[in-house]
């Protein structure tokens, strides 16, 4: 009997040579941690890029975004105004500097075909503050910044790549954006020195940085479209910045007014308040919730395949039984037999934490590829050294876990196994209950994944039959479209009208319109709307509502249903008619049907005139599928006393063309060709359907969907094995009693039945706790879900059942194997 191994030398060779005799064992053993450990793995790598990983900024712990709240106007996140970022900036006592930015669009003319690209316009403070040096040429200064100042612009480093091929003489020439030459000062590094924060994430990166440009001088409180950014001073919290910026927010109706068209007590009304936080929450938003959810999921395959590999474990140390009390007869201590256990174990959880990393990094490249396109810094998703360390851990914890079990129960071998091989009844019931319970727990977490997989699925399919308020989104192209803004407004929305109707002449086009924004594409601006029937309304402020400007066959190219009044026209656009249509959903708000809302009156400032509501058509759903659809107001392409201002038009728009090609190459050069006929300096830009933006919306329930479905089909599988293996087992086990029952007259169905009675009742064991613990846990899903309710009954009832007649199926092959064994070579084989 060879002496048990102490050095780690030793430990390795009596881990090989235990290998080499059980190699089936070994690669089964192996395979399930690595499964359970590579998820884990793989989903830890997302949550350490996305969530934990520090910004790539210096000292990123003391940047914040700063925003505000104001709750009085029903908003939630309130972003800053120039009034509000000079109040912040001058008087605070925490930030080292503030900047602002804002994201826009903007035309590059000039070279080749014009283009659309992502600007940044953002003060001097910008790049500072993120210690964001150029890598060629200069950042932006005060004089940059001033009103009147020379137009200036610095580039990314991939749009340097992309359209300048890396020119190291860039510096110094002219750009032409918006139609205005700037001239080039300076080149960004390489990604990411800038990230979601700064373009939105969707893979838009900033192709320009340009100077913004405030006149303090002739500065109101309007207009809140910027994000601020800032550096706490050494010592300061986000609490301290709170606190003071709460104490700054009063100062601003002292050193700025209020614009005109608004009432004087509007700031006052609207209870601005201060909304302070780590710039790294700003990158991640709603998504920190997901991917924890996500991370507990996968964590559930991991407890499953432990439990998975203690049962094999189990088995492996019955079969040493008499090996083990051998070596204790010879002298071996209880520490010494738990050592040799615990060596093995965690050399096969090791073992299965190398095969691990293999599949963890072919799991992040299917992430990376398959993730929604709203995941921040999803290109920063890799075997980090973090993940790799995470994947150690859990490969020790593995074999701690399936490898304790085991340990502690044969650590310590009773002499009787000498005699008798270790088939005392009492320990072999004892050995059975133990094994059970572990399959019991495999099936109860196994349920519990089943049940969140299931609950997804129909949350999935409850959104693929929400009404979006268009239809046939696969024949709805929309792409951006930047008019040269001209001086005279009607110009520029005649040559709005005379591009669209160049594209309705090309062969195919159904309609096509104009929008500020589509629905679902993530934008759109909200403005005070005052009814006049409610005249309190002009003495507070009022509550914001969505607002679109839109042109008069947006409707119907959209396939709206007009469900009251009338649509635009176009003699209205042009003659400047004081009109507006509205959604249904704010009609019933302030009125009981739609019907009942045509012809009253609203604005959107005292200063301006009432707009007489000529229709209302049904409402969509602007947020993304899964969010209700909210109240909305739309005014023609070219409005009068919009705010109190002259004529307003808008020259950066969405079109939106129906037909039947969209999606064929030809089409799309068709359109750009139509588009060009009236104006070679026009691009088209972000060119998609309503069905790609449809989908979008739901990419993260998507992404959360295939997620868990695969973390219940793991789980689902190493459950199966592990019922198989206990009832394979059992019956083994109880060859000599089969063939008792047999020679006493036992027909083959009721042998079968034997062993079936015993996986149902292990299987139902397992439901009734995973169902218990299920309904404790999906409630952590209900941000996940919609359309269904995190206790469904008929997704419990489905899964249930379903999970029984699986576990059935998993021991019907060893009972048939019981009931068909010939009574003589049962007692022969035991014997």
């Amino acid at each position: 009997m060879a002496s048990l191994p102490d050095s780690p030398r030793q430990v390795a060779r009596h881990i090989a040579r235990r290998t080499r005799k059980s190699p089936g064992f070994f690669a089964a053993a192996v395979v399930t941690l690595a499964l359970g450990i590579g998820a884990n793995a793989a989903m830890f790598s997302v949550v350490y890029a996305v969530l934990l990983k520090p910004l790539p900024f210096d000292h990123s712990d003391r940047l914040v975004a700063v925003l505000n709240t104001a709750p009085g106007i029903g908003w939630k996140r309130c972003t800053l105004c120039a009034a509000t970022y000079f109040t912040y900036r001058e008087e605070n006592r925490v930030f080292e500097d503030l900047a602002i930015f804002v994201r826009r669009p903007a035309t590059v003319a000039g070279r080749h075909e014009p283009e659309q690209v992502t600007t940044l316009q953002v003060t001097e403070a910008f790049l500072p503050l993120l210690r964001i040096r150029p890598l060629l040429g200069r950042g932006f200064t005060r004089e940059d910044v001033a009103p009147g100042s020379p137009l200036h612009v610095m580039i990314t480093y991939g749009y340097w790549q992309r359209q300048f091929a890396g020119d190291p003489h860039i510096v110094g020439r002219g750009l032409t954006v918006d139609g205005m030459p700037r001239e080039i000062i300076g080149v960004l590094p390489k990604e990411p020195a800038l990230v979601e924060p700064f373009y939105g994430g969707g893979g838009y990166m900033p192709a320009l940085l340009v100077p913004l440009q405030l006149d303090r001088a002739t500065t109101t409180i309007m207009n809140f479209t910027y994000v601020g950014v800032a550096r706490l001073k050494t010592g300061a919290t986000v609490e301290d910045a709170n606190r003071d910026v709460a104490r700054v927010i009063p100062l601003t109706t002292r050193k700025f007014q209020m614009f005109p068209a608004l009432a004087p007590t509007w700031f006052q009304d609207a209870r601005i308040g201060p909304d302070v936080h780590f710039l790294s929450q700003e990158v991640t938003g709603k998504v920190g919730r997901v991917l924890w959810i996500l991370m507990g999921t996968i964590a559930i395959v991991f407890l499953i395949a432990c439990a998975n590999v203690a049962n094999l474990f189990l088995v492996r140390a019955e079969g040493r039984q008499q090996e083990l009390a051998v070596r204790a007869a010879l002298g071996a201590t209880r520490g010494q037999l738990a050592r040799t256990l615990l060596s093995e174990s965690l050399g096969l959880g090791l073992a299965g934490g190398v095969v691990a990393i293999g599949l963890a990094a072919a799991a992040i490249r299917v992430v990376r590829a398959t993730a929604p396109a709203a995941l921040p810094r999803v290109n920063e998703i890799a075997l980090h050294p973090a993940v790799l360390v995470f994947a150690g851990l859990l490969s020790v914890a593995a074999g701690l876990l399936f490898g304790l079990i085991p340990t502690l129960k044969f650590a310590s071998p009773r002499l009787a196994a000498l005699r008798d091989g270790g088939r005392s009844a009492s320990e072999s019931r004892d050995r059975h209950r133990t094994r059970s319970v572990l399959v019991v727990a495999e099936i109860a977490l196994a349920l519990v994944l089943l049940v969140a997989s299931g609950l997804m699925i129909r949350s999935f399919l409850a959104l693929r039959s929400v009404d979006p308020g268009f239809t046939h989104g696969e024949q709805l192209l929309t792409f951006g479209l930047s008019i040269p803004p001209s001086p005279d407004a009607e110009a520029t929305v005649r040559r709005e009208l005379e591009v669209l109707n160049r594209i309705r002449q090309v062969p195919g086009v159904q309609s096509a319109a104009v929008t500020t924004s589509v629905s679902l594409d993530g934008s759109g601006t909200s403005n005070p709307f005052l009814v006049e029937e409610f005249p309190q309304q002009q003495q507070q402020a009022p509550l914001t509502r969505r607002m679109r400007w839109v042109s008069p066959e947006y409707f119907r190219t959209m396939g709206t249903p007009l469900l009251a009044g009338r649509n635009f026209t176009w003699n209205e656009v042009f003659s400047r008619a004081p009109v507006m249509l509205i959604n249904d959903r704010l009609a019933r708000i302030y009125w009981k049907t739609p019907l009942d809302a045509v012809g009253k009156r609203a604005r959107e400032s005292a200063a301006g005139p009432w707009r007489e509501i000529i229709g209302v058509v049904a409402s969509t759903r602007d947020d993304g599928i899964g969010q209700e659809a909210p109240p909305m107001w739309y005014v023609p392409v070219m409005v009068k006393g919009f705010f109190g201002g002259p004529v307003s038009t808008q020259s950066t728009l969405v079109c939106v063309v129906r037909s039947p090609r969209t999606g064929s190459p030809a089409f799309l050069g068709e359109i750009r060709q139509a588009v060009w006929s009236v104006d070679k300096s026009v691009p088209l830009a972000n060119l998609r359907t309503m069905e790609q933006l449809a989908a979008r919306s739901m990419a993260q329930t998507s992404f959360a969907l295939v997620m868990v479905a695969i973390a219940a089909g793991v789980a689902l599988l190493l459950g199966v094995v592990g019922i198989y293996g206990v009832i394979a087992y059992i019956t083994a086990q109880r060859t000599r009693e089969v063939g008792i029952r047999m020679a006493l007259g036992a027909e083959p169905g009721d042998v079968a039945r034997l062993f079936l009675r015993h996986a149902l009742a292990l299987a139902g064991a397992g439901i009734a706790l995973g169902v218990g613990a299920a309904l404790g846990l999906s409630r952590l899903m209900t941000s996940l879900l919609f359309g269904v309710s995190a206790t469904d009954l008929m997704t419990y009832a489905l899964v249930s059942s379903g999970l029984a007649a699986v576990a059935l199926l998993a021991s019907y092959l060893p009972s048939r194997r019981a009931a068909r064994m010939h009574p003589v070579a049962a007692l022969r084989l035991d014997g």
